[in-house]
C-alpha cells in the first residue's frame, strides 16, 4: 500500500518536474527587466551622477561665478581656421621697359610709396630736362608786354591829335585795332606758358611711371624679376600686408547668429609656444553654401612688428552658442534633477515591448 502511495505521488509531481526549468528561466527574465527598466532605480542614481556634472558646466558658463542664470550653452569643438595676410598685390609696370635695378628682396618690410623697381628711364629724362627748359622761358611773354605798352602809347597820342584835326578818324581806330590785337597776343603768350608748365607734369608723370612704388606697408613675398629683364605684362613682385592679418573660419550653419560684427574671438595661432591672441570680426557672409552646410566669418588680428607669420593654421576654442543670443536667452536656467523632473509633465516610462519564447 505504501508502495502505491509513492507511485500515484511521483506521478502527479513529474509535470512539475518537466516545467521546473522553463519556469525558472521565466522568471530570472522578468527580475532581470524589472531591475533595469523601473524608473525609480535610475531616479535612485541620477542626483548622486549629475551634481558633480552640472557643477562643473555652471563652473564654465558665462555668468555663473557671478550667480547670474546659467543658459544652455555649452563648450563646442575648436573650429579650425587659417591666418592670411590682409592684403596681397602682384607689382606690374604700367609700360613696357627694361628693369634698371631691383632694390628689394623676398622678406623686405616695405613702406608705401617706398621703391621697388627701377625702369630704363634715359629718354624720359631727357624730355624732363627739356620740358623744364621751355617753362622757363618767358621771351615771348616780355615781347608781348612791350608791343603792348607801345600800341597804348601810341593809341593816346593819335587820341589826342584828333581833337586839334592833325590826324583822320581812321588813324585814331586803326591804333586802337592794333592795341587790341597787342592785348590778345599777351594773353596768348600768358597761356603757352601754362601749357609749357602743364607738359612739363606729363612729362615727370611718365618719368615716374618708370619706377614702382608699394602700394601699402608690408614684406616683400615674391620676386619674380632681376635687373636687366624686360617688364611686360607680368608680376614682378609680390607684395603682401601682414599687420593686420586676416583670420578665416569656416563655421557650421548650426551656428548661424551667434557671432556678429564687431565681436572680439581668441585665436590660438598652432605655432610653438603661441597664445590665445584677440581678433575682431569684420565680415560674415550673408549666404550659406548649400554643398558643405558653412558660411564664413572674416575676423582682422592685429600683428605689430610683424610677429605671427601669415600661412598659418589655428582654431577657435572658445564657447560658441550653437542657437542664436535672443533664442538662449529664452531657454530656461539649469536646474536640478529631482525638480526639473516635478515641474515636466508626468510620463510614464517608455518600456520595450519584448517577446519571451520558451
Amino acid at each position: 500500500m505504501a508502495d502505491t502511495t509513492r507511485i500515484h505521488a511521483l506521478a502527479r509531481l513529474s509535470p512539475l518536474r518537466r516545467w521546473a526549468p522553463a519556469l525558472a528561466l521565466t522568471a530570472l527574465t522578468a527580475a532581470l527587466l524589472h531591475a533595469l527598466w523601473t524608473p525609480t532605480a535610475v531616479q535612485a542614481q541620477a542626483p548622486a551622477m549629475s551634481r558633480p556634472a552640472t557643477n562643473a558646466a555652471t563652473a564654465t558658463m558665462p555668468g555663473a561665478a557671478a550667480g547670474g542664470t546659467t543658459s544652455r550653452i555649452g563648450r563646442t569643438p575648436a573650429v579650425g581656421c587659417l591666418i592670411g595676410p590682409e592684403r596681397v598685390a602682384d607689382i606690374g609696370s604700367p609700360v613696357t621697359g627694361v628693369i634698371a635695378s631691383v632694390k628689394v628682396e623676398r622678406g623686405d618690410a616695405v613702406k608705401q610709396g617706398e621703391a621697388l623697381i627701377v625702369l630704363d628711364s634715359a629718354i624720359e629724362q631727357a624730355g624732363v630736362q627739356a620740358a623744364q627748359a621751355r617753362s622757363v622761358i618767358d621771351a615771348d611773354v616780355k615781347a608781348a608786354e612791350a608791343n603792348l605798352v607801345l600800341a597804348q602809347q601810341k593809341h593816346q597820342r593819335l587820341n589826342g591829335l584828333v581833337a586839334e584835326g592833325f590826324v583822320t578818324p581812321q588813324a585814331v581806330e586803326q591804333a586802337r585795332a592794333e592795341r587790341d590785337v597787342a592785348e590778345q597776343k599777351l594773353a596768348q603768350a600768358r597761356g603757352q606758358r601754362i601749357v609749357q608748365a602743364q607738359e612739363l607734369g606729363v612729362v615727370r608723370a611718365q618719368l615716374g611711371q618708370r619706377t614702382l612704388r608699394s602700394p601699402f606697408n608690408g614684406v616683400i613675398a615674391e620676386r619674380f624679376v632681376n635687373a636687366g629683364e624686360r617688364a611686360e605684362d607680368k608680376p614682378l613682385l609680390r607684395v603682401a600686408m601682414l599687420d593686420p592679418l586676416r583670420v578665416e573660419l569656416v563655421v557650421p550653419a548650426s551656428r548661424w547668429g551667434s557671432v556678429a560684427k564687431g565681436d572680439k574671438l581668441p585665436i590660438v595661432p598652432e605655432l610653438p609656444g603661441a597664445s590665445a591672441l584677440l581678433a575682431r570680426v569684420t565680415h560674415i557672409d550673408r549666404m550659406i553654401d548649400a554643398g558643405s552646410n558653412t558660411f564664413r566669418v572674416r575676423l582682422a588680428l592685429p600683428n605689430p612688428g610683424h610677429k605671427l607669420p601669415a600661412g598659418a593654421r589655428c582654431k577657435l576654442d572658445a564657447p560658441v552658442a550653437a542657437t542664436p543670443p535672443a533664442a538662449a536667452a529664452s531657454e530656461p536656467a539649469l536646474m536640478p534633477t529631482a525638480q526639473r523632473r516635478a515641474a515636466e509633465p508626468a510620463a510614464g516610462p517608455t518600456r520595450p515591448r519584448l517577446k519571451i519564447t520558451i
